[in-house]
């Protein structure tokens, strides 16, 4: 789905990843679950382009609704997979520390299972390969993504910042849409290591200029990255 010139969503408000289509190539923002290589697929298409034209895939974290399609894409397609250094042992192996889930709705959690399951979500494939990256890293990929180290959701969170795009992709460091309880607008995302790190951590991205932020379940929000953290912190913990 378009959002806007050179911005593209796969998936949905369940899980969502990013494409930013350029004149040199395209650059990915996570890869969802493995089912979205289908809609990955179809954007493409639509673009009058195809997986050739994919330079490489950032991962704003190593967790498994994240990696979907990306050991398919550098195993059979040579695209290379960036990683912040401290999630690289996450996104190779899916070793990460259990914590609090939270509070819980039964729709809404099961339909979160339920979308899992029908996009292969639990047989993801974690990447043999990765290409470790560090906080103020401007990556030599088409959009020119700026990493912004954003620890609290895991060691390794970052946010992607793409100015070609307007946006910034901030995978789990928040959600518009609570996968467990159903609870729609800004808040923390659930299944994080440190919670309070990643509160702390949401004004990395005050000053940074942009019209989009776009996490990894939820949908898109329009908003200016300066206000994220107030308006994150007024809305109180996911429930």
């Amino acid at each position: 789905m378009k959002l806007a010139p050179h911005l593209h969503r796969l998936g949905n408000d369940v899980v969502a990843c990013h494409l930013v289509d350029t004149g040199e190539g395209i650059t990915l923002i996570d890869a969802g679950l493995p089912g979205h290589w289908r809609d990955l697929q179809r954007e493409l298409r639509s673009l009058g382009k195809s997986v050739d034209d994919i330079r490489g895939l950032v991962l704003t974290h190593g967790d498994s609704d994240h990696l979907g399609f990306a050991e398919r894409l550098r195993s059979e397609h040579g695209v290379p997979v960036f990683v912040h250094a401290a999630d690289a042992v996450r996104a190779r192996t899916g070793q990460k520390p259990k914590v609090a889930v939270g509070p819980v709705r039964l729709g809404p959690a099961v339909g979160f299972l339920g979308y899992s399951i029908r996009e292969n979500g639990l047989r993801t494939c974690h990447v043999r390969e990765v290409t470790e990256i560090g906080d103020g890293d401007v990556l030599d990929l088409p959009g020119s993504p700026v990493i912004v180290g954003m620890p609290g959701h895991s060691p390794g969170s970052v946010a992607v910042h793409v100015p070609l795009a307007d946006a910034v992709f901030v995978g789990d460091a928040l959600t518009t849409r609570h996968v467990l309880t159903g609870r729609e607008g800004p808040q923390p995302a659930p299944f994080t290591d440190d919670p309070a790190h990643a509160l702390v951590s949401l004004d990395r991205i005050a000053r940074l200029p942009a019209s989009w932020v776009l996490p990894g379940h939820g949908a898109p929000w329009r908003t200016s990255p300066a206000r994220v953290s107030e308006t994150v912190r007024a809305g109180g913990v996911g429930g």
